[in-house]
């Protein structure tokens, strides 16, 4: 079903290509959906907070040493632009609500970007946010594996970064966090969302674990997703993304 959908969704591009050519988003060029100029023209975050209280400023979004105390399971959150973009809010939402899964190529440069920009640790392995099944089958695709995967190939070209879409998945149907407006309600909405193949143990543990999703709102899928990492015992867990939304 899920092939057969792909299929569908690449016709519906081709005949929307000749009907409706590519438009940049922010300059309305034709040819692509973003073009390399409006590209250039985002600006990335040029500071960074805490993950978990969201108030210290951190050198590339580690917990801060207060956090630290309450053992949290990730270790730093970074964040490539400020949601209040409209250039960026308007990229994601076509991204995850139009379907148009050619905008990850842009998106992932953002990513690669920041990682630079910041400095950060090579991984030893990337794992992207996973969908539940059934989301998976109404959007055709996973965002965040998408991300992930141009990352992998690209954050260092010709030495492609392992990624793994097994050992993490969603066993539970959730809302969209976007829409609880409550701290408490989010979090209950991803408890226990998140499981881990412990028979992988040895592909993670003693590793460094990037952790890709594309928006994040109060950090409790990340760690959510951190907390059941952590029983395969990895040496650091790191989580990127391209915004946060309140």
């Amino acid at each position: 079903m899920l092939k057969i959908k792909k299929v569908i969704n690449k016709l519906e591009e081709e005949i929307l290509d000749i009907v409706l050519p590519k438009k940049c988003f922010g300059c309305q060029k034709e040819g692509t959906f973003l073009c390399p100029d409006c590209l250039k023209l985002i600006k990335l975050n040029s500071w960074q907070v805490c993950p978990i209280c969201q108030k210290s400023l951190t050198e590339y979004g580690e917990v801060c040493r207060y956090c630290q105390l309450e053992k949290p399971p990730l270790d730093a959150l970074t964040t490539a632009i400020d949601f209040q973009n409209p250039l960026i809010a308007k990229l994601v939402h076509s991204f995850k609500y139009k379907f148009i899964d050619e905008l990850s190529i842009p998106l992932a440069q953002i990513l690669i970007q920041t990682f630079q920009k910041n400095k950060l640790t090579l991984p030893d392995l990337i794992i992207p946010v996973p969908l539940h099944p059934l989301r998976l089958r109404w959007r055709g695709f996973n965002q965040a594996n998408l991300l992930a995967k141009n990352l992998a190939e690209n954050l260092l070209p010709g030495f492609p970064i392992k990624i793994n879409i097994q050992i993490l998945t969603r066993s539970k149907f959730t809302s969209t966090q976007a829409n609880l407006k409550k701290s408490q309600d989010r979090q209950k909405n991803v408890q226990n969302a998140f499981q881990v193949d412990l028979s992988q143990i040895n592909k993670i543990k003693n590793r460094r674990i990037l952790l890709i999703d594309d928006i994040c709102t109060t950090s409790n899928t990340l760690l959510e997703c951190s907390r059941q990492l952590r029983k395969l015992k990895p040496k650091s867990i790191h989580a990127l993304v391209i915004s946060r939304q309140k």
